[in-house]
């Protein structure tokens, strides 16, 4: 067993080539929505104080311009809520379908980690029962108990179990750290579009306007 090839038991498995494939793509789905979550972090608060401080100052349109400048998903949101008009019906509606949109933009793939974290264990438990078989059918065909007869096998079910938790835990672990980030950035998205409709209304009620020069 000192001299037994576990690289050689890995990559004639089945089992074990089918794990090879999922920690690749897991690989590179990860590499992929890491790089993306870092293009839109973006800074929220400070595009929110400078997009007020726009509508404060009566200019709408820098205010806009300052929304499609942003990165984050708040960009896309807050400008709805400059562009919606005075309608709050109409405002809920485009909030909800921006925030719908860019929920796709930060869930797409992340259903394959997810997969990965599930499946994973269950085609490494797949390889422990396809290596027992191994086991006892060269001992069905050596007629002997023998360690250097059932070593294959052992180490196949071994190595499958192992590869199988090496790919789910990090998937599992990844999934939910996405999952949270983009759970994160549409409630910022959604609290700041609703903080710049309320600012936004404010500063264009005219009632609100008679009432200051009256003052």
């Amino acid at each position: 067993m000192s001299h037994f090839n576990w690289i050689e038991a890995l990559t004639t498995s089945p089992i074990s080539l089918v794990l090879l494939g999922f920690s690749v793509l897991t690989m590179g789905v990860a590499l992929e929505r890491l790089s993306f979550y870092w293009k839109r972090r973006g800074n929220p608060d400070t595009t929110l104080a400078r997009i007020l401080e726009s509508i404060r100052g009566g200019d709408r349109r820098q205010a806009v311009w300052a929304c499609q400048q942003s990165a984050h998903p708040m960009g896309a949101a807050c400008e709805q809520a400059l562009l919606a008009g005075p309608s709050e019906r109409a405002f809920e509606e485009r909030l909800q379908i921006s925030l719908s949109e860019q929920k796709l933009l930060l869930e797409r793939n992340l259903g394959i980690l997810g997969t990965m974290a599930a499946v994973a264990p269950l085609v490494g438990l797949l390889g422990t029962v396809w290596g027992i078989m191994r086991a006892f059918g060269d001992m069905a065909l050596a007629g002997s108990a023998a360690p250097s007869v059932v070593a294959a096998g052992v180490a196949e079910a071994l190595v499958t179990t192992a590869a199988g938790l090496v790919v789910a835990v990090p998937a599992l672990m990844l999934y939910n750290h996405f999952i949270r980030r983009m759970n994160v950035m549409l409630t910022v998205s959604e609290n700041h579009a609703r903080s710049i409709r309320t600012t936004a209304g404010a500063d264009g009620d005219p009632g609100e306007s008679r009432d200051r020069q009256a003052a």
